[in-house]
C-alpha cells in the first residue's frame, strides 16, 4: 500500500468514515487544481493505491460531485475513463454594492457566472437598498434556473469595513444610512443563505488575483478610485486585511489642501477630477469625472490639465503604498481607473520624481465587474467546503 495510504489502526483516532472523506477531499481538490484526470493518473498524481481511487470516485459519482467527462486512448493498454468536478453540484452568489450600481450573479463551482443582472441602485435610503439587494438576487437565481437551495454560500462586496462584532458597516460616507447595524443580517434572512460581508476594494483585488492581471504577483495592491478611494492588498494569493479589516484604507490618509487639511480621497477621487476641471475654466451643470477624461481625449485645454493633476495625485498614492508594501505589481481599476489610458503616462512620470521604489503600475483587466468577480472567487471558495460536507457526509 503507497505510504499516502492511511492505514487505519485501534488506537489511531481515525473513523473509516473521515478516513474516506479524506481520500475523496484529496482527489476532488487534484481534479478540480489539475483539471480531468483518469483513475490511473489519480493514483500516480496523489500516492493512493488504484483500489482506494476507483472506490473514493465512486463515491464522488454517487454523491453528485464528479461526473464523466469523456475518455483518454492511452498509447498501450485499455481506454480510460476521464473524472472532472460536476459544477453544477452547487453554486455561489456574488453581489457588489455600488453607489450608482448594484451587480448580481451566481456561479457554478467551476467559477463559470450562469447569471448575473446589473441594476442601476437609485434606493433613497438604506432599508431601500437592502431590499433592492434581496429582490435582484432573487431574480437573479431564478432567471438562471438553478433550485435556490444549490446556492449554498453568498458574499457582498460594499464600501467601508464590516464590523462582526457589531454586524454594522463603518466608513460607508456615499451610502448613506449604510452603517445602520441589522441590515445585513436582514439579508440574511431574507436571502436564506450565509453571507459574508468585505470591503470593495479588497474583493476587487482578489478579482484581478483569481481572474484578471493579478494572476502569479507574489504581492500586489489594487487601488480604486472611482467616488472614493481604497486600497486592497494581496500577498502570496491570500488578502491583508489588517487587524480589524482596515487595511487599505488610504482614502484617510492626511492631504495638505489649499484651504483646508484635507484627506487622500478629496484630492484624488472622481469628485477632485471634476473640482479640478472647474478650476481650470472647463464648464458644465451635469459635468463628471468621465465626461473631465473625455473632454481631455478631445483636446481641452482645462481637462487636460485636470487629468494631468489627477495623474501627479495618483503617484502620490502609489509611492504610499510601495513605500509601506513593496508591492510589485500596482493595478489602478474603480471608475477613474477606466481612463487609465491618459493617466499612465503622468502616474509614472511623477513617480519617477518621488521614489526609487517604481512597481509594475497596469490598468485593471476586469474594468468594472472586478468587485463582483472577487465576491464570486470568495463566495466560491466555502461553497466548495459547503457541497462537499453536505454531499459526502462528512
Amino acid at each position: 500500500m503507497p505510504a499516502s495510504d492511511a492505514v487505519e489502526r485501534p488506537d489511531q483516532p481515525w473513523s473509516r468514515q473521515r478516513l474516506r472523506s479524506t481520500n475523496a477531499r484529496l482527489l476532488l481538490d487534484r481534479l478540480r487544481t489539475a483539471g480531468a484526470a483518469s483513475r490511473a493518473q489519480l493514483a500516480r498524481d496523489t500516492g493512493l493505491s488504484k483500489p482506494t481511487v476507483s472506490s473514493a470516485l465512486a463515491a464522488l459519482e454517487e454523491a453528485g460531485l464528479v461526473h464523466e467527462v469523456g475518455t483518454q486512448a492511452p498509447e498501450r493498454g485499455r481506454t480510460a475513463v476521464l473524472y472532472a468536478p460536476d459544477p453544477s453540484a452547487g453554486y455561489a452568489l456574488g453581489i457588489d454594492i455600488g453607489r450608482s450600481w448594484l451587480r448580481v450573479a451566481v456561479a457554478n463551482l467551476d467559477g463559470e457566472v450562469v447569471a448575473r443582472a446589473d441594476v442601476r441602485n437609485r434606493a433613497r435610503s438604506s432599508g431601500a437598498m437592502a431590499e433592492l439587494v434581496v429582490a435582484t438576487a432573487h431574480q437573479v437565481v431564478a432567471n438562471s434556473e438553478v433550485e435556490p437551495a444549490a446556492v449554498v454560500h453568498a458574499v457582498v462586496g460594499t464600501p467601508g469595513v464590516y464590523d462582526e462584532q457589531r454586524r454594522r458597516v463603518r466608513y460607508a460616507m456615499h451610502l448613506p444610512g449604510w452603517g445602520r447595524a441589522g441590515l445585513f443580517d436582514r439579508m440574511r434572512e431574507e436571502l436564506g443563505i450565509p453571507l459574508e460581508v468585505h470591503n470593495d476594494a479588497n474583493l476587487a483585488a482578489l478579482g484581478e488575483y483569481t481572474y484578471g492581471v493579478g494572476a502569479g504577483s507574489r504581492l500586489f495592491a489594487y487601488i480604486m478610485i472611482g467616488t472614493g478611494l481604497g486600497m486592497g492588498v494581496v500577498s502570496e494569493g491570500r488578502l491583508f486585511t489588517g487587524a480589524h479589516g482596515g487595511a487599505g484604507e488610504i482614502g484617510f490618509l492626511p492631504w495638505p489642501g489649499q484651504q483646508k487639511p484635507e484627506t487622500l480621497e478629496d484630492a484624488v477621487s472622481g469628485v477632485a477630477v471634476v473640482e479640478a476641471a472647474r478650476r481650470f475654466g472647463m464648464s458644465g451643470q451635469q459635468l463628471t469625472a468621465k465626461a473631465v477624461f473625455d473632454a481631455a481625449r478631445q483636446g481641452n485645454a482645462a481637462a487636460i490639465k485636470a487629468v494631468e493633476l489627477e495623474g501627479e495625485r495618483i503617484a502620490h498614492t502609489v509611492a504610499a503604498a510601495a513605500a509601506v508594501l513593496d508591492p510589485d505589481l500596482v493595478v489602478l481599476g474603480g471608475g477613474v481607473g477606466h481612463s487609465v489610458d491618459l493617466l499612465l503616462r503622468p502616474v509614472r512620470e511623477n513617480l519617477r520624481a518621488l521614489t526609487p521604489l517604481r512597481p509594475k503600475i497596469v490598468p485593471s483587466a476586469l474594468g468594472e465587474d472586478a468587485v463582483l468577480l472577487g465576491a464570486v472567487a470568495t463566495a466560491l471558495g466555502t461553497a466548495r467546503d459547503l457541497v462537499f460536507e453536505r454531499h459526502s457526509g462528512s
